[in-house]
């Protein structure tokens, strides 16, 4: 194609994508100059800036040249062609034969204005091609299963392993130089590629005495990933440090850095930290992938009496609002949720977080720094000279930072933050554990959210099925005729796993007289929980029947996380 047909083709793709609200007009703007500097086709460059997703891309394509568009369906159980084509061929252009007729070689292509690429396929087969639009993570994950890596890339695997001695893992510059060698580069981003599609949100790099193992959590359980050799662990370490901006010699102590990245066309922030242990390095990366968050109550699985109790406390002008819950549990993106409530004209913002997960416009955020004592309490206090109506504190950790916290509730601030406890009754005993005294508490907070995550279940492939009635007894659910839970099943969808995506269970304790006057007679958890129940408090495990009912999850998700509380 020519560049001036390169180009008319870029203008008329580009006001599609507009068109169909996929790109804004200055983005195109700033896309078609970027694209005057280079000799790639705006098709090919918008993924790379992040600025429109690859399966966007690839419908337009279609949709444009008037070609069919490839499903996971299309993509062959066994490779063709593999002996006679390069598998190098094929990975750098992104392309997998589908069929095979006597007329016509049909191929999935990312680009099918790769006009090179298709004469070189129809000099090979000596027949027409026929090109449908692949997704290039679909046409990625396909290369990986049908093909083996290839004779170069295990000959260069080969020469790093002869290159990682013992005695040469403690020369940094050597561990610099094979960390910027191709098929070590390129392990490392298949590997995040791979999470990325996965819909993972950690990696796991765990080195052992003979074996490198990787693992991936998705949808909260962890599962294996690829084998990489053993021999290129500190080589991968070293990678991943340069990328985050880490200390590549220094081996002895954890270490924490950021990564961001353009993956899929999808901004990627991965939150890189390193760990010592037996055997060398253990390295986890959290994945933070804003396009994939939905910053939205229902979204995020509250209920309707759920979420009015929570906003009873949220709209008030001061007071204290609690999110708890133990690592993972989805507090953070609860309090993000909130503050683009709260995030109006006629308020100020600020946060103070470790770390800053999300960065959210008109908000602003701190993130503390330890090593220059920047804490949560230093700038807490500097926040107060700040004038802000509304304060998130990422944690509450200390009795310094709680006193610091409720003094701004008293001087009129509406304070968010989170805590680690098992429930929402546990959450006021740990305060008071503290050191905070009983009747600051009674006046300053407003509400408490405690929440557990639990698997969605597939809506492609779940199961209904009726319970034996003990088990509903059991579960206190008012048997009805037709009562149903669901079972996962598994499909191509969701991995086989039966599950897509997580969604929370909540339960929302709101100060309310009741509360108050059992916390100032010094009871215990349980009995703010049943006053809570009796205000009308839906306990957490109440709310995961509700949802296996609904289908939404199953009575095992439930169980799992509600154990305790049953």
């Amino acid at each position: 194609m020519s560049d001036v047909n390169q180009e008319s083709f870029g203008q008329r793709f580009g006001d599609l994508l507009v068109r169909r609200g996929k790109l804004d007009a200055g983005g195109l703007q700033r896309a078609l100059r970027a694209q005057t500097l280079g000799e790639e086709g705006l098709h090919t460059l918008l993924p790379k800036l992040g600025m429109v997703s690859e399966s966007d891309v690839a419908e337009m394509l279609a949709e444009i040249l008037e070609l069919d568009l490839a499903t996971r369906d299309d993509y062959p159980m066994e490779p063709l062609h593999n002996e006679r084509l390069s598998v190098n061929f094929l990975r750098s252009s992104r392309i997998i034969p589908l069929s095979d007729t006597d007329n016509v070689l049909t191929v999935a292509m990312a680009d099918p204005l790769d006009e090179y690429a298709i004469n070189a396929l129809r000099l090979h087969a000596g027949k027409p091609v026929s090109a449908k639009v692949g997704i290039p993570a679909d046409i990625d994950a396909a290369l990986e299963r049908l093909l083996s890596v290839s004779t170069s890339d295990d000959d260069s695997i080969d020469s790093l392993d002869a290159g990682l001695d013992d005695d040469l893992i403690d020369d940094v510059e050597r561990l610099r130089d094979l960390a910027s060698e191709a098929p070590v580069v390129r392990i490392v981003n298949r590997l995040i590629s791979s999470a990325v599609d996965q819909r993972a949100s950690d990696i796991h790099i765990e080195p052992f005495e003979q074996s490198l193992r990787i693992r991936y959590r998705v949808d909260g359980m962890l599962k294996d990933g690829e084998s990489v050799p053993r021999s290129l662990h500190a080589a991968m370490i070293s990678r991943l440090k340069i990328m985050a901006g880490l200390n590549i010699a220094e081996r002895r102590l954890p270490q924490d850095g950021r990564i961001r990245l353009a993956i899929r066309g999808r901004d990627i922030d991965l939150r890189v930290a390193t760990m010592p242990i037996m055997h060398g390095e253990a390295v986890v990366l959290r994945i933070l992938d804003r396009g994939s968050v939905k910053l939205d109550f229902d979204a995020l699985g509250f209920s309707a009496n759920a979420l009015t109790a929570y906003r009873s406390g949220l709209t008030r002008p001061n007071g204290i609002v609690l999110v708890t819950g133990p690592t993972g549990s989805g507090k953070t993106t609860t309090l993000y949720t909130s503050l683009l409530e709260l995030n109006t004209i006629d308020r100020k913002v600020l946060t103070v977080e470790d770390p800053i997960e999300y960065q959210l416009d008109g908000i602003n955020q701190v993130q503390i720094k330890p090593q220059i004592d920047l804490t949560f309490a230093h700038v807490l206090r500097a926040m107060l000279r700040h004038d802000p109506d509304v304060i998130m504190v990422g944690e509450v950790r200390d009795l310094e930072t709680a006193e610091i916290a409720i003094q701004a509730a008293l001087t009129g601030h509406l304070v968010l933050s989170t805590l680690h406890t098992n429930n929402a009754a546990a959450t006021l005993m740990r305060l008071i554990d503290m050191g905070v005294e009983t009747f600051l508490l009674t006046s300053t907070l407003n509400v408490v959210v405690a929440q557990r995550l639990v698997r969605r279940l597939c809506p492609s492939c779940r199961e209904a099925y009726v319970p034996l009635p003990k088990v509903v007894e059991q579960l206190g659910v008012d048997a009805v005729s037709g009562t149903r839970f669901w079972h996962a099943k598994g499909c191509e969808r969701c991995g086989n796993t039966g599950y897509h995506g997580r969604v929370s269970l909540n339960e929302v304790l709101v100060m309310n007289d009741a509360v108050r006057e059992t916390l100032l007679s010094r009871s215990d958890a349980g009995a703010l929980h049943r006053v809570a129940c009796e205000s009308g408090m839906v306990p957490m495990i109440r709310d995961g029947i509700a949802k296996t009912l609904a289908g939404i999850t199953t009575v095992e998700e439930v169980l799992r996380v509600t154990r305790e509380f049953a």
